[in-house]
């Protein structure tokens, strides 16, 4: 089994900066699949952004320029950097990580922006 526990998430104003982390644990392959999703009030649930193990990654086209995900391997551990955020960008976000037959979400942390 597989644990995700994120951080980083809070308030802050339009045009701030927040770095949102996830730490995993338990049987984790070397590769895998991780990434973030995020849930809006009303919303269905979305993805940010994603990296392999090799490092390759993709994101949503409305956070392109502005966030910039990373992984340290060693620590099986995701972040996402998040800079010149704006109010659209408030919702709830998810860890996820995907490896052969398997599928991991954490628990979420609210990130909120103020206009």
């Amino acid at each position: 089994q597989v644990q995700l526990v994120e951080s980083g998430g809070g308030l802050v104003q339009a045009g701030g900066s927040l770095r949102l982390s996830c730490a995993a644990s338990g049987s984790i392959f070397i590769i895998n699949t991780m990434g973030w999703y995020r849930q809006a009030p009303g919303k269905q649930r979305e993805l940010v952004a994603v990296i392999v193990s090799g490092g390759s990654a993709n994101y949503a086209d409305s956070v392109k320029g502005r966030f910039t995900i990373s992984r340290d391997n060693a620590k099986n551990t995701v972040y996402l950097q998040m800079n010149g955020l704006k109010p659209e960008d408030t919702a709830v976000y998810y860890c996820n990580l995907r490896q052969i037959r398997s599928n991991y979400w954490g628990q979420g942390t609210q990130v909120t922006v103020s206009s």
